[in-house]
């Protein structure tokens, strides 16, 4: 029985986490859940947030959200986006705005929950852990961090389409 409680306790967290991120997300609807995979592990769930479901993320406000079933360690997640951000950004370079972001990622445990957010308006990208901002930047390329998941050169091919209907 101690299994099952736990795992009702970790449903229930999912469900409110899940929740919780689609509401502070007002100029944003849900469009796609897909599975995150990494190395044929599923390491957590993707949602797909935009204005516009049926319109490019490019012109749009945009987010991403990653809930995690299992813990990650901090320098997976720089290495990774420092990674897709050079196969996917012509002449991407280390004095780049976007590797502020980057240079915010923390490790991860069970339940966690990564946001990623785009405003179109005033062109800025900010990251949250479980609900709490880390940071942001403000720059007309800020919604190229996207090309991580987006690109022509995507961190997971069958991810990319799976939440774009590609």
């Amino acid at each position: 029985m101690h299994g099952y409680y736990r795992n009702l306790l970790l449903l229930s967290s999912t469900v409110f986490l899940l929740t919780t991120a689609s509401q502070s997300s007002a100029n944003t609807q849900l469009c796609k859940n897909a599975a995150l995979i990494v190395t044929k592990k599923e390491v957590g769930n993707v949602s797909y947030y935009a204005a516009d479901c049926t319109q490019k993320w490019e012109t749009q406000d945009i987010q991403l959200d990653f809930l995690y079933t299992r813990d990650i360690p901090e320098w997976a997640f720089k290495r990774a986006a420092t990674h897709f951000l050079k196969k996917n950004i012509p002449d991407f370079s280390e004095d780049s705005p976007l590797n502020r972001i980057t240079a915010l990622y923390k490790p991860v445990q069970k339940g966690d929950l990564y946001s990623l957010k785009y405003t179109q308006s005033n062109q800025t990208l900010s990251l949250f852990l479980n609900q709490k901002p880390l940071g942001k930047i403000t720059d007309n390329q800020a919604n190229q961090y996207f090309k991580i998941w987006f690109g022509s050169s995507p961190f997971n091919a069958k991810l990319k389409q799976q939440l774009l209907n590609q």
